[in-house]
């Protein structure tokens, strides 16, 4: 199975695709999207969606997963994270992936093993579950909740709870959801 990482900004968004068979991890790309400072925000989303979408077309994800925003102080910056997230939640769904979504003490606890991790122990965990990783922090960063996502769909599928896609790949004929299906994708 392959899976897409997002980590949403509105100047970088992080991504990264690793390969997921059985128990082995394996890195397959990573890299920001990096929107242009000094064009409106609706021009950056613009990017940030063409971004995301071509990196899903090169890579061809099964499934994708986003990290959740945190509230910051400033009231703006939070905003425009939140305009960024939606985008990058909007981009993967429109293309047809299941698509979760992980908070962020929830990846770094699955990848690092404490929730008030800092960058830099993340980076280095993805240096060592994924040899040959050099990602700059948003890429890792990016990593890291697919690697999350990795776990959890063990889990998931250990208990029989597998995600329901968007539309496209391998949707519900007719578009009709399942009973039992809750928002996000995750059967009951």
């Amino acid at each position: 199975m392959r899976l897409l990482g997002l980590d949403p900004g509105l100047r970088r968004t992080g991504w990264g695709v690793i390969d997921v068979t059985g128990n082995h991890l394996r890195h397959v790309a990573s890299g920001c999207i990096v929107s242009t400072l000094g064009r409106s925000i609706a021009e950056r989303l613009v990017e940030l969606y063409d971004g995301v979408i071509a990196v899903i077309e090169r890579w061809q994800p099964d499934e994708a997963a986003v990290e959740e925003t945190f509230v910051n102080k400033n009231p703006e910056s939070t905003l425009k994270l939140g305009l960024a997230r939606g985008v990058v939640l909007l981009a993967p769904a429109k293309a047809g992936l299941a698509v979760a979504e992980y908070a962020n003490n929830e990846v770094k606890k699955a990848v690092v093993g404490a929730g008030r991790a800092d960058k830099a122990q993340v980076a280095t965990m993805m240096r060592h579950l994924l040899p040959g990783t050099e990602a700059v922090a948003d890429a890792a960063d990016a990593l890291a909740v697919a690697v999350c996502h990795a776990h959890r769909a063990g889990t998931r599928r250990l208990w029989g709870a597998e995600p329901v896609p968007a539309h496209g790949k391998g949707a519900w004929p007719g578009g009709a959801r399942p009973g039992g299906v809750r928002p996000g994708g995750v059967r009951r």
